[in-house]
């Protein structure tokens, strides 16, 4: 009689045993959390000027305004009231400005939209000229101004519209893509001097 008293009591105190370890186990096992990766917050600011240097260290151009904007995970910059400043390879320095902006990281191109203005000397002419358009991509490492949209260009008090624009800055020369119409102003042929 004890022998079975004593295998009942065996055989509870391994069922409670199970029992117990068994609840222990699963109260150790760590919750399965999945990490998110980190976000890219982005960034910000007002009143801020963008310097993009060469390979020399020098400033390839600078970008002024009055507010940018990265947003997470994008490769550009947002940019309001956008003043871009940049020097041909002549040394003659341009300006231009339109009311929003976008930079491609990494890429060297600034991309201006709305009353774009570009002011600075025309290549081989040595007159100040001034380019209005509503939109227009400047190419940082090749030097490339460009435009698909309807452009006005004026210089000593002449004028050329055309649809589309692209001018390279490193051998001064600029091209109007199509439905060009404009005078120019000659001086009369004084004839041969005596």
């Amino acid at each position: 009689m004890i022998y079975r008293i004593f295998v009942g009591l065996a055989f509870i105190v391994v069922i409670a045993g199970t029992i117990f370890l068994g609840g222990q186990q699963s109260e150790n096992t760590a919750p399965t959390t999945v990490e998110e990766p980190l976000r890219d917050p982005g960034y910000a600011a007002r009143n801020a000027r963008l310097v993009q240097t060469g390979p020399d260290g020098h400033p390839l151009y600078t970008l002024d305004a009055d507010v940018i904007r990265q947003q997470p995970n994008k490769d550009t910059v947002e940019l309001e009231q956008a003043k871009l400043g940049f020097h041909d390879t002549s040394g003659n320095e341009w300006h231009a400005s339109g009311l929003h902006g976008e930079v491609g990281q990494n890429s060297g191109k600034v991309e201006l939209s709305g009353d774009v203005h570009v002011a600075g000397i025309l290549p081989g002419t040595q007159q100040p000229g001034q380019i209005e358009t509503d939109r227009l991509s400047f190419d940082t490492h090749t030097q490339i101004v460009s435009t698909p949209a309807p452009v006005t260009l004026r210089w000593s008090g002449q004028q050329v519209k055309a649809i589309g624009l692209h001018a390279t800055l490193k051998d001064g020369r600029m091209q109007l893509e199509s439905l060009v119409h404009g005078t120019a102003l000659t001086s009369p042929n004084p004839g041969p001097r005596s």
